[in-house]
This record gives structure tokens, sequence and C-alpha cells, in this order.
């Protein structure tokens, strides 16, 4: 049976005086306050719910760009974490702060460009002096995580054919509304991305609930976008502790949802995807 791998959980330490938060924009994410969980209670979880592997992704919304926790906890269960962080790469010294980072575990990186305490602004998306960091994410292999909803496809679109060397993974799916049910016509820029062979998609709890929303149906929906995208560029996040319930919980009910699509492409989504992203989780 394939392992199961968790793509999108998150960490958040219990020693402040250690790892200080200093959340971007300046407004720490409610769900930090109220639901942290460390590493060693994410392994804990993991272990009862049979996910024997994750990507863990560092909480810009408790500590900016400073990724020390998510590479300290994540190199306390090497055999069964990564981690993926955060770099500002408007800033001249990105790639060297890159390459630093990855020294110190980093795997992969993450734009988080708006969400839970902010609107998304896609503009650095498209700003040239990224351009020095995405061109170290090709050069390391680093896939790049981004966080933005249909205001950002432009400029995923544009990256994506601008580093063809590097894979895009679009946290959340970018959201697409789906409210009109099949043929799904109000998601057509979302679509439009399946084009694009480096662009990979993280389903979460999130995209569950959005294929229940309206006339939308997992049935109608999640059979389409496996024959769009291929289910090999399809990887599932619990987004624990972000989503409510635990990674047993919010995994099952995945399972449940993507009843509709045949063992295989599930077990690309449960675990093949993220190990082709990540090896280090292979």
């Amino acid at each position: 049976m394939t392992q199961i791998v968790d793509i999108h959980p998150h960490i958040i330490s219990d020693d402040e005086g250690r790892y200080p938060p200093a959340p971007l924009f300046g407004k720490r994410s409610e769900w930090s306050k109220e639901r942290p969980t460390t590493v060693e209670t994410l392994i804990e979880a993991m272990d009862a719910a049979g996910i024997a592997k994750a990507a863990v992704v560092h909480s810009s919304t408790t500590y900016g760009f400073d990724n020390s926790y998510v590479v300290d906890g994540c190199a306390k269960y090497p055999h069964r974490l990564v981690a993926v962080g955060s770099v500002d790469v408007l800033q001249p010294d990105a790639p060297q702060t890159i390459r630093a980072w990855v020294k110190r575990g980093l795997v992969g990186l993450r734009l988080f460009t708006g969400g839970s305490t902010q609107a998304f602004d896609p503009s650095q998306l498209e700003n040239p002096a990224s351009f020095a960091a995405w061109e170290v994410c090709a050069e390391l292999k680093l896939p790049m995580c981004i966080t933005t909803g249909a205001v950002g496809l432009p400029q995923v679109k544009a990256l994506a054919q601008r580093f063809p060397q590097v894979a895009i993974v679009l946290d959340h799916m970018t959201r697409p509304d789906l409210k009109d049910g099949a043929p799904y016509a109000r998601a057509a820029n979302f679509f439009e991305l399946a084009a694009l062979p480096n662009v990979y998609l993280k389903l979460t709890p999130k995209n569950g609930d959005d294929a229940k929303s309206g006339a939308a149906t997992p049935e109608t929906f999640f059979p389409k976008l496996i024959a769009e995208f291929g289910a090999q560029r399809l990887a599932w996040g619990s987004n624990y502790p972000t989503s409510p319930g635990t990674p047993g919980e919010i995994f099952q009910t995945m399972r449940d949802t993507l009843e509709c699509v045949s063992a295989e492409d599930r077990a690309w989504i449960f675990g093949k995807t993220a190990q082709r992203l990540y090896p280090a989780l292979a």
C-alpha cells in the first residue's frame, strides 16, 4: 500500500522565548493561538492517523520569515518530516538567504501572498526583484508553493512559463469558484493552468468543502479535475491544525470525498505526488 503523506500541516512552538512570534503583515493568525501544535504533537497525531510522512509548511502568520522552528522541528524526525519555509524573495540577498536555509534543512519554499490575516496581494508574484530567488529554486530543484486566489492566477501562469524547471504548488488549489456546478465555467481560468506541466495542486479540506458548495458535487468536480491536471499533479494536505479536526478525521473525510475517483488516482493524491515533489519523503 502507498504510504500516506501529508503535504500541508503546520507546527507552532510552545517556547516563545526561543521561537518568538513575528507574524507576516503584523497580525498573528487566530488558529495559531487557539490550536498551536508542536512538532511532537504533530508526530503523535500522524501516528494515530496512520500518516507516514509530511512536508511541514512554515507558519508565516506566526513567524514571518524566520524558519527556525520548522527546520529545527523537522530535524528531530528526519525520517518522517521535511521542512518548507518562507523567504522574502524581494530582498536583494534572497538567493543567499535561500541557500542558507537549505543548508539548515529546507527542501522547498512558500510564497504567502495573503489569506487568513490579509487579502491576497499578487504584486510580489510579478515583481522582477523576485526572479533571482526563482532562479535559485530552479538550480536547487526547490518546489515553490504559492498561497493566492483567483486574483493571482495570471501571475502564476506567467511564473510557470518563465520558470518551467520550478515545480509550482498551489496551496488550496487557489480556491476556484465551484458553486455553479458542472461544467464549472466560473473556474475556467483555473483550469487553464492544466496546460502548464510544472503547476501542481494541493488538495486540502477547503477544496473538499468547495466541491460540496452550491451546485458542485465531488462526483462531478474531482473526475474533471483529474482529467484536466492528472492525479500525478495533485497532492493531499491536511491543513492541520488550521482546519479543525484531527489529521485522522481530516484524512478520512477527504478519503470519503474521493471515493468517486480510482484507487490509483487516490494513491497519487495521498502519497506518490508528494514523494515526487519532495524526494526526501520517498
